[in-house]
């Protein structure tokens, strides 16, 4: 899981690079608008502008955009420094041209916040408040000193500076909201789509594991007749050859030989879950296979069977399915991982509902972080008592998170809480997991156990 972590952090770093493509393209956008703009302005409405200075500035990204698209290939990607000066660009250049047209008397200083907005989203956060202190030093610069714009009767087109102070207040909000907000919708939706693609991870490993598992048991199956075939004899060879050593010999090596084919075959059944072939199996002997990884770890995990009084005594048969199997594994682990000395598994069942409640004698789950539980990067369980009961341990949360999206895949509804002393279910006070699913969601079909038909290729 370390590993898993790790390969996302660094995803995430990867993640904060932009294609240089993307930015010449809304970089040709703004000189459209900035171009029309000054065009209208100047010919409609017959407004006096440095014209000659704003075509210098306007024909800066021109050059610059040019320039980019013949050195670089399209889908070249910008390191963090490269954006930074990408972006920082843009930003001077909007606030040269702001400037030139009568600063924030320009309804068109609004789009100021652009620049930021984009930063915010695609570069790491040291960078995004670089370009948010520019941003800010930008706009108070052009709340206090700018070239004005003339009307065709020679008179300063200036607003009251009661509405500049507002604007310029309104804009110094806007760059700390927006940028705030921007960032963390977009940090959201990157860990959750790393989060996600961690899980098809997990399970694709999952479902690799039960496709070796199928192949291997299969191979055993098969192989098993030719086997006995060539021990048999072997067997009779060596009693026929009996005043010949050196071919009894030989007949007593072939029989050897199966045997080992045989012993090497059995285990790698057992390394590969020899039982995969069944596609169902009953729901204790399931929640059994999930937990066995955690059985010898020093703590003592229990499973019991308390069906509620009144409901059929035979426990039902379920799909062994990747989800479920690995899902309960991750809780189970991380009970395991928490507890002081013992994990209780509890399975019950009704006619509609199936419930599986995994219980740790640790200390729970904190106040804290409860209502967070099964969002990725939680970055740990609990505060510096927690780590001491486990060292080592700078968890993200994505365990839990792959634990919930895998089995919520599979029809269930999970909820997390802290048990009680008094509670009169017997659970000790800690941590408690309760996974419920419909029955009819995971249930198998007893006509399911009969034969399974002839072998497939696994494609």
């Amino acid at each position: 899981m370390a590993q898993v972590e790790l390969d996302v952090f660094q995803s995430r770093e990867r993640s904060n690079w932009v294609r240089l493509r993307t930015l010449v393209w809304l970089r040709w956008f703004a000189i459209a608008g900035q171009i029309v703009a000054v065009l209208v302005a100047r010919y409609v409405y017959h407004l006096t502008l440095e014209v000659g200075l704003i075509t210098v500035v306007i024909g800066l990204p021109i050059l610059v955009n040019v320039v980019s698209m013949f050195l670089y290939p399209e889908t070249r990607r910008l390191s963090e420094g490269e954006a930074d000066l990408m972006i920082g660009f843009d930003l001077l250049q909007l606030g040269a041209l702001l400037y030139l047209a009568g600063g924030l008397s320009n309804p068109f200083a609004l789009l100021i916040l652009a620049p930021v907005t984009v930063a915010s989203t695609i570069l790491p956060l040291r960078s995004t408040l670089v370009l948010g202190g520019v941003t800010l030093a930008i706009i108070t610069l052009l709340r206090f000193d700018s070239l004005p714009i003339l009307t065709a009767d020679g008179a300063p087109l200036t607003l009251p500076e009661l509405f500049v102070f507002g604007f310029w207040v309104a804009l110094i909000i806007g760059v700390v909201f927006v940028g705030v907000y921007a960032r963390q919708v977009t940090q959201e939706t990157l860990s959750m789509g790393e989060a996600l693609a961690a899980t098809q991870m997990a399970l694709a490993r999952e479902q690799k594991l039960t496709d070796l598992g199928g192949v291997v048991a299969a191979a055993a199956h098969e192989l098993g007749t030719p086997l006995a075939t060539i021990k048999l004899v072997s067997r009779e060879l060596m009693d026929e050859l009996d005043g010949n050593a050196d071919l009894q010999e030989d007949a007593r090596l072939i029989n050897e030989q199966a045997d080992r084919c045989r012993d090497i075959l059995r285990s790698m059944g057992r390394a590969g879950k020899e039982d995969q072939l069944l596609r169902q199996a009953p729901l204790e002997t399931v929640v059994r296979e999930a937990s066995e990884p955690h059985m010898d770890r020093g703590k003592t995990v229990s499973i019991t069977l308390s069906p509620p009084v009144g409901t059929e005594a035979r426990q039902p048969h379920i799909l062994r399915r990747s989800e479920i199997i690995h899902g309960l594994r991750n809780l189970v682990q991380n009970a395991v991982d928490f507890a002081a000395s013992e994990v209780r598994v509890e399975i019950t069942w009704t006619e509609e509902t199936i419930t599986v409640r995994i219980n740790d004698d640790g200390p729970g789950f904190p106040a804290s972080v409860i209502g967070r539980i099964g969002d990725p990067f939680v970055r740990r369980r609990w505060s510096d008592s927690g780590t001491k009961r486990r060292p080592g341990y700078e968890g993200m949360g994505l365990g839990l998170f792959i634990a919930k999206t895998l089995l919520e895949r599979s029809g269930a509804v999970l909820t997390f809480l802290n048990g009680s002393e008094k509670q009169q279910s017997g659970l000790r006070s800690g941590a408690i997991v309760t996974v419920e699913w419909p029955r009819a969601s995971i249930e198998g079909s007893l006509d399911a156990t009969g034969a399974l038909g002839d072998n497939t290729l696994i494609t």
